[in-house]
């Protein structure tokens, strides 16, 4: 069986290919830990300049693995997806995500994360939260308000329906866009882009930029408690668990 968190070299940038094409890439609690072990490596490496987030060129992720989230019984600072959530604004390496298909809930949140993203002309974006009977995760509940204003953002994260790659960039989720066949080869160049500044003074400009965000560790707590008593809710039960009866 392949690994579903795949990890490679492309001379100064950790390539991290989410690798579970059957389940549309829907993580499971041992892919976030993958995850994190990867991008904790690049942080330790001095030969790694850049990380490269990507699943295939005609999906992205689905999002939680539903039936491994509602077995969890809860959410707290120890979950595997916690744990991926409160990394992504610490790293000091520029991090580019590839993004086609599907990018379902932290599929989309932890986009604003990222330093760049580039997406197919045929991604369709999706942040279904409320529809889950959840609420929204990775700082998106001040993240995305910020990029594209109060109405928008409640519009996205409220009623939880499909958005396109324009609507995408228009919110500020995407940089570019470009077809499935040159999604790869297009975010590997900007990748590489990132790894070919001076790698101290990249790391310390995106310090400088996060310094905008001073209230994210607050909100993040904020929303790892929403989520414990969603979880452990019985209507957020009753409508995950008829998901996946679907």
């Amino acid at each position: 069986m392949a690994n579903p968190i795949a990890i490679s070299r492309d001379g100064n940038v950790m390539v991290l290919t989410i690798n579970r094409p059957d389940k549309r890439n829907a993580l499971t609690h041992e892919m976030y830990y993958q995850l994190c072990d990867g991008l904790q490596q690049a942080e330790k490496d001095p030969e790694i300049h850049a990380c490269l987030l990507r699943g295939q060129s005609n999906c992205f992720t689905a999002g939680n693995d539903l039936s491994n989230f509602l077995a969890d019984g809860g959410f707290d600072e120890s979950n595997a997806a916690a744990r991926f959530i409160q990394l992504l604004p610490t790293l000091s390496k520029p991090l580019v995500a590839a993004v086609g298909g599907n990018a379902v809930g932290i599929g989309c949140t932890l986009l604003p994360h990222c330093d760049m993203v580039i997406a197919a002309d045929t991604a369709t974006f999706m942040l279904p939260f409320v529809n889950l009977g959840i609420v929204p995760e990775a700082g998106s509940s001040t993240l995305i308000p910020q990029m594209c204003g109060g109405p928008l953002a409640a519009e996205l994260l409220l009623l939880g329906e499909p958005f396109d790659v324009e609507r995408a960039k228009q919110v500020g989720l995407v940089n570019y866009s470009c077809t499935e066949a040159e999604l790869m080869d297009l975010a590997m160049t900007y990748a590489q882009k990132f790894a070919s500044r001076p790698p101290q003074a990249m790391q310390q400009a995106k310090r400088l930029l996060k310094l905008s965000q001073p209230q994210l560790g607050q909100v993040m707590q904020a929303e790892f408690s929403a989520l414990g008593e969603r979880l452990a809710s019985d209507e957020t039960r009753r409508v995950i668990q008829a998901r996946l009866k679907r």
